[in-house]
């Protein structure tokens, strides 16, 4: 279980979560034997941990409590958070601290490509925190960061997961101007859960931005990713699955959600690995040319081999 509270400098105690604290516990059922993973102490985890310290960045992999972290970091791969460690949404998922953020760090950029220089990275995740005090959402700070690791890293894949950009004019252009190879933005949950798992969001501007990608430039993969187990019904997944091959998305990632604490988002119930498999399934008949669906999925796990497998589907359906 995560702790719900930050000690920071000063050594003053404030809420990771102040919109969650006063909320009451939600409870969820006991883990089921699937889900179980090995804590992280291998030396390639504590070499990756050294570079992330040493130039002063973020990971998602630490900030969400991915549980994937201590077999992605073995390997040296890392997703890196830009634009702080602060969101300025409040999803009910979510473990990531939620407040008011600092101001852009100018050099993080450079900071990033020398950390994924120095990890030798063949592929790369950025993410980023939600930066709606922006006036454009933090598009230029990622558009810099993958300028910056083309630079430094030039036979480096880059894959960037981002957020909406709502109500942000302009700014997926921007991003998608500086090539990333693969534009992910996750849809998180059906439409039916979004006022109570992801209410700062749309749904079908989700849909549309990843649309959007594609029209303005069709080389690009996109991707997308859901949680279950929040609730929803299968058709519901199955609608989400439609609703991405419309907006022409190539990869698809299902993972089961995971409680970060007890002021979260209840976890309602646990999805069977076979269920998983039958999703994955469906979601190939559907179109999609690459599907992982597993309780541990997350959206950058295993992203290097996915990508390959990714490049391979789209020579093998136009060959």
């Amino acid at each position: 279980m995560v702790v719900l509270i930050d000690t920071v400098s000063d050594k003053q105690v404030r809420p990771r979560h102040p919109e969650k604290a006063h909320r009451p516990d939600a409870q969820s059922p006991p883990k089921p034997d699937w889900i179980r993973v090995r804590a992280p102490n291998t030396r390639g985890y504590a070499d990756t941990r050294k570079i992330v310290k040493e130039n002063g960045l973020v990971t998602v992999c630490e900030e969400a409590g991915c549980p994937n972290i201590g077999e992605c970091w073995d390997k040296k791969h890392a997703t890196f958070m830009i634009m702080g460690d602060t969101c300025t949404r409040a999803c009910a998922f979510c473990n990531v601290k939620t407040g008011m953020p600092d101001g852009l760090d100018p050099q993080e950029p450079e900071h990033v490509a020398e950390a994924v220089r120095k990890l030798g990275l063949a592929h790369v995740v950025i993410t980023s925190v939600d930066r709606d005090d922006l006036a454009d959402g933090g598009a230029e700070h990622f558009a810099r960061t993958i300028r910056a690791i083309r630079a430094q890293c030039p036979t480096t894949t880059i894959e960037i997961l981002t957020p909406d950009f709502l109500r942000k004019d302009g700014a997926l252009e921007v991003v998608v101007a500086a090539r990333p190879d693969v534009f992910n933005h996750n849809l998180e949950t059906v439409p039916s859960g979004y006022l109570t798992v992801r209410p700062g969001a749309r749904y079908f501007h989700s849909i549309r931005l990843l649309q959007r990608v594609k029209e303005i430039d069709p080389t690009i993969f996109t991707k997308s990713g859901i949680m279950v187990g929040l609730g929803e019904e299968r058709h519901e997944v199955l609608q989400v699955m439609d609703d991405l091959r419309s907006a022409d998305v190539d990869f698809l990632t299902i993972g089961q959600y995971l409680q970060p604490t007890r002021k979260h988002h209840a976890v309602m119930r646990y999805v069977t690995p076979d269920e998983f498999a039958g999703y994955e399934k469906v979601a190939y008949t559907k179109g999609f040319l690459m599907v992982s669906a597993s309780p541990l999925t997350r959206s950058s796990h295993h992203a290097g081999e996915d990508f390959a497998r990714l490049k391979a589907a789209r020579e093998a359906r136009t060959a």
